[in-house]
């Protein structure tokens, strides 16, 4: 999902994956950054500690960029049969 929202919005993506071990040390702390695994957008944290739907990330992304927010994906039948929208 990240690196495909990268391309389609030329944002810069950055990963950074570490044993979850160096995740819960004094120094990691001291960097004031969110609990893994997270994302940031800029300097806004997302989400921290579970995943985040890809409709919102591209929403942050949008407003972090000053573009227009994304028109909301339209649900298939299915969708619509298993939310209850028929």
């Amino acid at each position: 999902m990240m690196p495909r929202l990268g391309a389609k919005y030329q944002i810069e993506i950055e990963t950074i994956s570490k044993p979850k071990a160096e995740y819960q040390t004094d120094e990691y702390f001291e960097l004031d950054l969110p609990t893994a695994p997270a994302v940031m957008v800029g300097d806004e944290i997302v989400v921290e500690g579970s995943d985040v739907p890809e409709d919102k990330l591209e929403g942050i992304i949008c407003r972090h960029l000053g573009l227009p927010a994304p028109e909301p994906k339209k649900k298939g039948i299915f969708g619509r049969l298993f939310t209850g929208q028929i």
